[in-house]
């Protein structure tokens, strides 16, 4: 009904909630009319009732002033517990029907109770809002009916109330404090489904399930209550929720209630109530409306630009949020530990909660029913899943593929990016095979932004060619019956909706939509604009997406995908190290020895979307030229400088296996392998002393990343150091080359430790404290610096001599704006030891108002069929 605002009551001086009517109901009820009626609720004193404060019209927007409650709904409770110890739920159900006796005995209906407007402030119940819907359906007398609006919430609405009756009384209420109390208890309302329609179909026709049956420890006393108050006939509940309170206490015999609330079937008992759901057609505009679908013609179309908490969308790379089934909350990428994880924003609420086990993520996406969020995972790309509310973090696909993104289709299967092929594999891990192989004779090389479509009919994704521009990408669907596939448009990015729209975004940015024909996999009719500006991002990754209930969320402008070098002092301050470079996605960087060069791997731009080859590339730090080192292979990575700055190591793929090379930093004569692991190696540097390499191998079955050893010129392969069946990462060397430095998630959470070398089993110290990656050490040997949990930069003071010790710390500043993933380190340390070269994380186009904006269309479904007729 409202859109809620915090605001400081300057007079006062004390915070309170503003509520403004949404644009709709405001035209019709009137301000004058609804100022008239709202003034009745304003004379409710009640310890269980949020007092009102004010109330006016500001142009055309009707509001009203409530205090602000420090505490959380009992919405936020039950998503976070599900189900409530039965004495708490007794005891809300009794402080809420307090303040509904007292409302109904001076003529006051709430008419909207659900777990959103009850607040739980100090161990108290108040109920919110009491009153508006009164005052806004008086108000807005028959003209609200037909406009086809009604006021309730559809899990709570009583059988009169979803029917559009004038008159309700407080039996009503009633009936909603009873599924509200059901909630409670058994985790979920009495009737839930797919649908608002499906929803009031089941109010008005069937039982709701005795609570005994969901959770034996209910009394019978209490279930007794509950399925009474839930009666269809509004004489059949309790008359007065006095009444109500006193069941839930015992102090009511309900005995014959439970007998007749759970032997004789709803349709008997209930003949009347089916006849009147036949009037369901004219039910179902209300419904829509208060699910914020509207009608095509009568509803506006609202444009909000969304601000996230926790400095908003993270991970260049990927697509980065996602709606959940149900429509009121999305899943987006935010900052992490390691540099990304996925946080989950609902619709009433202001802030995200950050699901763990999630590091580095990108590209989420639910399952059908909502209860899992899947999403890739850097370690290497892998397709893994989460429960909603965080927990054991499962790996469906653990191996390396291409981070194309991936869909949970409603046949079972989940759909991704196979790096040479489009794959699926059942939720359970099993069956996987092959859907759509890459045609290399014809050059394919990339399939990405899956999307299932309903029923198993058939899958869409985007293809590239060796060579493409981004205005050459493809948009495809292939048959899931026949295996055929198709060319649908040139695009960079396609969503199909189940309104029989295709959704896509071309290159230049421009949102189009045409009919889409399910069956024959075909786009009808002529294709229509309806937005310029869309955000592109590395790889034609568009971040865009249309809920369930008709809400449009997309980014504007070019996507965060440009990673920027900069130099960054212990106090924070930051300067470019070339504001004119701006060549692409830049990985892992290496300040030469004399500080006067910077080695790095590049992911170069064309035309807007990065190429496949990812190579080394050397650049002066004079603001000179930047040179390319590497011309073979797919991918060439983590560049490190020998010990006397003559040659670059770095890890590539040319030889099919990623394995350890080393080049002259001049470009000249040929690369020289130097180490090869049957898993393959990840990353690999010399020792001070020229006389080891340190390496870290892939993640494979047993070692999940483990820290290498080789003696140039003595092994012939390399022996293990830190090896464990947990992750190891981020070696680094003590200048002296006396002692190892790198992170291991042993204990749950990566954490920096500190081993002597060579002889690393001689002894152990845990440097960070609450989380800790990417160590590297101070040019002096004295401060090992690391990014902690917080993406803060730490120094830690240390001794060496004669025996490794710990002498202080230090926070210098935040490096939350900074790259940062679990699979590289992407800082370095200057000579001096006083600046840090960082990746400073920004858009492509760099400038402009609109870009990287968070845009969320309300009604865009109106929008959308108005303009594909």
């Amino acid at each position: 009904m409202a859109t809620v605002y915090l605001a400081q009551d300057l007079k006062h001086d004390r915070r309170v909630a503003v509520k403004v009517l949404r644009p709709e109901l405001a035209a019709v009820i009137g301000a004058e009319r609804f100022l008239a009626e709202i003034k009745t609720t304003a004379n409710l004193q009640h310890p269980h009732i949020l007092p009102l404060f004010d109330s006016g019209a500001a142009d055309s927007f009707l509001f009203y002033v409530m205090p602000y409650v420090e505490g959380e709904s009992l919405r936020d409770r039950l998503n976070r517990e599900k189900q409530l110890p039965i004495a708490d739920a007794v005891r809300i159900a009794t402080e809420v029907a307090s303040a509904l006796d007292y409302a109904h005995r001076h003529g006051v209906i709430h008419r909207d109770i659900k777990p959103e407007n009850v607040m739980l402030h100090d161990g108290q119940s108040l109920v919110a809002d009491f009153g508006i819907a009164l005052a806004a359906s008086k108000a807005g007398g028959s003209r609200m009916t037909e406009t086809g609006m009604s006021l309730g919430t559809p899990h709570y609405m009583s059988p009169e109330q979803a029917m559009g009756e004038r008159e309700i009384t407080a039996r009503s209420d009633v009936y909603a404090l009873g599924a509200m109390t059901y909630e409670m208890l058994a985790g979920d309302p009495p009737f839930t489904g797919s649908t608002a329609q499906a929803i009031v179909a089941k109010v008005m026709t069937d039982d709701p399930a005795p609570l005994r049956r969901h959770r034996k420890a209910v009394p019978e006393h209490v279930e007794a209550a509950v399925l009474t108050a839930l009666e269809k006939l509004p004489a059949d509940r309790w008359g007065s929720a006095r009444e109500f309170a006193e069941a839930l206490a015992g102090a009511v015999s309900t005995t014959s209630r439970i007998i007749r609330n759970t032997s004789v079937p709803g349709w008997q008992r209930h003949a009347g109530t089916i006849i009147g759901a036949l009037t369901l057609v004219a039910i179902t505009a209300s419904v829509l409306a208060i699910h914020g679908r509207g009608r095509t013609g009568g509803t506006e179309v609202n444009r909000l630009n969304l601000a996230l908490p926790d400095q908003g969308l993270t991970a260049p790379g990927g697509t980065r949020f996602a709606w959940a089934p149900d429509g009121r909350a999305f899943v987006y990428v935010g900052p992490g530990p390691g540099g990304s994880q996925l946080w989950l924003r609902s619709l009433d609420a202001l802030e995200a909660t950050a699901i763990q086990g999630t590091d580095g993520a990108s590209s989420p996406f639910f399952s059908p029913d909502g209860s899992q969020i899947g999403f890739i995972s850097p370690n290497p790309f892998d397709v893994r899943v989460v429960p909603r509310a965080g927990g054991n973090v499962t790996t469906l696909v653990s191996e390396e593929l291409s981070g194309g993104g991936a869909s949970w289709g409603t046949d079972g299967y989940i759909y991704f990016d196979g790096l040479t092929n489009l794959s699926r594999i059942r939720a359970n891990g099993s069956g996987r095979e092959v859907v759509a192989p890459l045609d290399t004779l014809q050059h394919e090389i990339g399939i990405a932004w899956p999307q299932a479509l309903p029923g198993g009919r058939g899958v869409l994704y985007r293809l590239r060619h060796t060579g493409d521009e981004i205005d050459a990408y493809t948009v495809m669907v292939t048959d899931l019956r026949t295996h055929a596939r198709k060319l649908l448009v040139k695009a960079v990015f396609a969503r199909y909706l189940p309104t029989g729209h295709l959704l896509y975004v071309t290159a230049d940015g421009s949102l189009m939509a045409t009919r889409f024909n399910l069956d024959r996999l075909e786009m009808t009719g002529t294709p229509a604009l309806l937005q310029r500006g869309i955000g592109i991002g590395g790889f034609g990754a568009v971040d865009l997406g249309v809920s369930s209930t008709g809400s449009l969320l997309y980014t504007t402008g070019q996507s965060s995908t440009i990673t920027e070098p900069t130099w960054v002092t212990r106090d924070g301050k930051s300067t470019p190290v070339d504001p004119t470079w701006r060549e692409g996605i830049i990985g892992a960087v290496a300040i030469s020895p004399d500080g006067s060069r910077l080695a790095t791997q590049l992911l170069p731009y064309s035309s807007g979307s990065a190429t496949l080859t990812q190579d080394i590339w050397v650049k002066r730090l004079d603001a000179g030229p930047l040179s390319r080192l590497t011309f073979e292979g797919n991918a060439n990575e983590v560049p490190s400088w020998s010990h006397d700055g003559r040659e670059i190591l770095f890890v590539s793929d040319r030889s099919g296996a990623r394995a350890l090379y080393r080049q002259r930093a001049d470009g000249s004569g040929a690369a020289q392998l130097l180490a090869t692991d049957p898993r393959g190696l990840r990353s690999g540097f010399e020792s001070p002393d020229g006389r080891w390499l340190v390496l870290r191998s892939m993640e494979g079955t047993v070692g999940r990343g483990d820290i290498l050893g080789l003696r140039i010129g003595v092994d012939t392969a390399p022996v293990p150091l830190v090896a464990t069946p947990f992750r190891e990462r981020d070696p680094a060397l003590s200048p002296d080359g006396r002692w190892l430095a790198y992170a291991s998630d042993e204990t749950g959470q990566f954490e920096v430790y500190v081993r002597p070398f060579p002889d690393v089993q001689a002894g152990k110290w845990q440097v960070s404290t609450g989380g800790g990656t990417g160590p590297r050490w101070g040019h002096r040997g004295n401060e090992l610096f690391y990014r902690d949990m917080a993406q803060d930069m730490i120094a830690v003071h240390v001794v060496g001599q004669p025996a490794f010790s710990i002498v202080g710390r230090q926070r210098l500043f935040s490096a939350a704006s900074y790259f940062s993933t679990l699979d590289q380190v992407l800082y370095d340390v200057a000579p001096d030891d006083r600046r840090f070269l960082m990746l400073h994380v920004g858009s492509e186009s760099g400038t402009g108002s609109n870009a990287g904006r968070l845009i969320l269309v309300q009604n865009f479904l109106a929008e959308l069929r108005k303009a594909v007729r």
